[in-house]
């Protein structure tokens, strides 16, 4: 077999496999994937969204920015609540900047709560690292409920019960704290609502 043949061979073989590979990752194997993970976990393959009156909303993965008394808020947000554009503030600790952001929301927060700025939890006034996080400890929904209550005439134990509902434990009892999805306690509010009026 002379070396001309031999090149032949070795690049007919070389993209027989290429051929081979491009079928079976990039189609068979994102095919049967994509299909295993819609069969296995549908709602996270489809966003995990949530549905108010058969209308989406949003998805219990991402932050929205709820401004309205009647709401639960939010923790800030670096990426401007975009699930497109995750990102952290990268401010450290001791950047000027920060510190002034966080004196200054405290100070809003403090007020719009009516809390002092000492009893304030930290979720409420610093950013998640994706910007999207779309929890809030059980402790900084408690600090809001008041208000709440109050903007939608409900009684306060009424909606520390829909917290307590609400709450999350931590992964398998010891991952991560305890927290509550805003959203879906929004959710909750509203659907409560509207079926009351």
């Amino acid at each position: 077999m002379n070396s001309r043949t031999l090149t032949t061979t070795s690049w007919l073989s070389a993209l027989r496999l290429a051929i081979v590979l491009m079928v079976l990752c990039g189609g068979l194997y994102p095919l049967i994937s994509t299909q295993l993970g819609q069969t296995l976990f549908p709602d996270q393959a489809h966003g995990s969204l949530i549905y108010l009156h058969g209308e989406a909303v949003g998805s219990r993965l991402a932050a929205q920015s709820f401004s309205e008394p009647r709401y639960f808020h939010s923790r800030p947000s670096a990426a401007g609540y975009d699930p497109t554009g995750v990102s952290g503030s990268n401010l450290a600790p001791s950047n000027p900047e920060l510190r002034q952001r966080v004196t200054r929301d405290a100070a809003a927060l403090s007020l719009r709560e009516n809390v002092p700025v000492e009893k304030l939890p930290v979720d409420l006034v610093t950013a998640s690292g994706s910007g999207i996080d779309p929890h809030i400890s059980p402790r900084a929904a408690a600090l809001q409920a008041p208000r709440v209550a109050a903007a939608r005439g409900l009684p306060l134990e009424h909606v520390k019960h829909l917290i307590n509902a609400h709450t999350q434990a931590p992964f398998l009892g010891v991952f991560g704290p305890a927290h509550v999805n805003v959203l879906t306690l929004n959710v909750a509010l509203d659907a409560e609502e509207s079926t009351i009026q």
